[in-house]
C-alpha cells in the first residue's frame, strides 16, 4: 500500500503534502458542515466522499447533490454510511460529525466500531460515561479521535500557548476567559431551526450557553495555559426572554497548581459577536488574545515596553506556528483559516495512523477525545455547582 506520508518525512520538519487527498465523510448537513468542508477543501488534504446529511433519503440525496456526491454515497443514516463506506475499497478515511449533540455518541461510535476515523463537534456528549466511553473505544481501537475546539487553531493562540509554556510570563498565576455574544437578543430569533434544538434539553443536554461556547472558553483557557481546570462554582442565567435553558453563565475557577480564574459566557451582552477574550497572568508577565482581533498577540512582560505581534512569517512569530500561516502579514485571516489548521493537523495524524507510525506528542496539538471528555466534566460541574446555589465542585 502506497504511504501516505513522504517516504523521508521528519516530524520535525513543516506538515507535508500527502501523497493523496484523504477522503472524508460529513454527518449532518447543516451551517456548520458547509463551514468545516470549506475548510477542508481549503487545506488541501481532504475531499468530500460520502455524507448521511438527512434521516430521509430522498431528502439525503437532494442535500448530497448540492455537496456534488453521487447518490450511492448519500445515505439515510450514519448507521449505514459506517457499514456501507467501511467495506469499499475508496471508502472514507475519516467523518466529521456536525449534528446536534445528542447525535454525536452514536454516530461516533458507529464509524470507530468500523475502523473509521472521527472528528466530532463539540460538546463530545451530553453525558460523562457515553463520553468515558468514546476514551475508551478511541484508545482500544488505536484510531484517531479529534474534537472541533476550533478557536485552539488559530495562530496567534497557538503563540499565546508557545510563549506560556516556555515560561517567558513565569509561573501562571491567573487565568481570565470570556465569550460574549449577542445573536439571542431578539425574541423571534428562538424560531430559527438551528437554535431551536440549541434550547431543547433533550438535544442541547442540561445546558445550552454553557455546552456550546462556555466549553470553548474552557478549553482555550486550559489550552493556552498548560493547566487542567481543577475546580469552579457557577451561576447559570436567563438574562433574555424567557428559555428552558440558560443564556448565561459566569464562573469562578481554579486550576492545577491552585490557580485563579474568572469565566463568563453569554449570548446576551449587545454589541458583542465574536466576543472571545483570553488572558494569561503569570509572574513576569502576561498574553491576551482577542477573537475579534485575531491576527494580533499582546505580550507583556513587567518592566518593558508593551509588545504586539502579528499574525505573519518572523517578527517574532515562531516556527511551530508559521507552518499553520497561510498569507503574509497584512493580509488577514480568521475563523476558516483556523478550521483549515485543525483539518490539516486532523489530516497529519489519519495519515500517520494509516501508515503505522506514532507521532511525537510534540508534533500536534489538535484537541481529542480527552479534551472533548474534559469538557463534558466542565458542563457537568458546572450544572451540579448551579443546582447547589454555586458551591465548589471537583471536575
Amino acid at each position: 500500500m502506497t504511504k501516505i506520508l513522504p517516504v523521508d518525512f521528519s516530524f520535525q520538519d513543516d506538515f507535508p503534502q500527502l501523497s493523496r487527498r484523504l477522503r472524508l465523510g460529513i454527518v449532518g448537513g447543516g451551517r456548520i458542515a458547509a463551514t468545516q468542508a470549506m475548510a477542508a477543501r481549503m487545506s488541501n488534504h481532504w475531499d468530500i466522499a460520502a455524507g448521511a446529511l438527512s434521516s430521509s433519503r430522498s431528502k439525503a440525496r437532494a442535500r448530497g447533490a448540492e455537496w456534488f456526491l453521487p447518490n450511492d454515497r448519500c445515505y439515510g443514516s450514519f448507521e449505514e454510511m459506517a457499514r456501507v463506506e467501511s467495506r469499499r475499497p475508496d471508502g472514507v478515511d475519516a467523518v466529521m460529525i456536525t449534528t446536534p449533540n445528542h447525535v454525536h455518541f452514536d454516530a461516533a461510535k458507529a464509524f470507530l466500531k468500523n475502523d473509521i476515523d472521527v472528528l466530532c463537534d463539540k460538546p463530545l456528549t451530553n453525558d460523562c460515561a457515553q463520553a468515558q466511553e468514546l476514551e475508551q473505544e478511541t484508545s482500544q481501537t488505536g484510531l484517531v479521535f479529534g474534537v472541533s475546539y476550533v478557536m485552539s487553531a488559530f495562530a496567534m493562540v497557538r503563540q499565546a500557548r508557545e510563549i506560556v509554556l516556555s515560561g517567558e510570563i513565569g509561573d501562571v498565576c491567573q487565568i481570565h476567559v470570556e465569550f460574549m455574544q449577542d445573536w439571542m437578543i431578539p425574541e423571534d430569533v428562538m424560531k430559527a431551526e438551528h437554535v431551536k434544538w440549541r434550547l431543547d434539553p433533550a438535544k442541547s443536554g442540561k445546558t445550552s450557553c454553557t455546552g456550546d461556547i462556555g466549553t470553548h472558553a474552557a478549553h482555550l483557557a486550559s489550552f493556552v495555559s498548560g493547566l487542567d481546570m481543577t475546580h469552579l462554582r457557577s451561576e447559570m442565567h436567563v438574562c433574555g426572554a424567557p428559555k428552558q435553558l440558560e443564556d448565561t453563565v459566569f464562573m469562578m475557577t481554579r486550576y492545577e497548581g491552585d490557580v485563579p480564574g474568572t469565566l463568563m459566557a453569554t449570548r446576551i451582552a449587545s454589541g458583542n459577536r465574536g466576543g472571545l477574550r483570553v488572558r494569561i497572568f503569570g509572574s513576569k508577565g502576561g498574553v491576551e488574545w482577542d477573537l475579534e482581533h485575531s491576527e494580533y498577540l499582546k505580550v507583556n512582560i513587567y518592566g518593558r515596553p508593551d509588545q504586539v505581534i502579528s499574525r505573519g512569517h518572523g517578527h517574532g512569530v515562531l516556527p511551530k506556528v508559521q507552518r499553520l500561516v497561510r498569507t503574509g502579514r497584512g493580509f488577514p485571516e480568521g475563523l476558516i483559516e483556523a478550521w483549515g489548521n485543525l483539518y490539516t493537523e486532523f489530516a497529519m495524524a489519519v495519515a500517520a495512523r494509516r501508515d503505522g507510525l506514532t507521532p511525537p506528542q510534540s508534533w500536534l496539538d489538535l484537541p481529542l477525545v480527552q479534551d472533548g471528555s474534559k469538557g463534558v466534566r466542565f458542563i457537568d460541574a458546572a450544572v451540579e455547582s448551579h443546582e447547589t446555589g454555586g458551591s465548589w465542585v471537583s471536575l
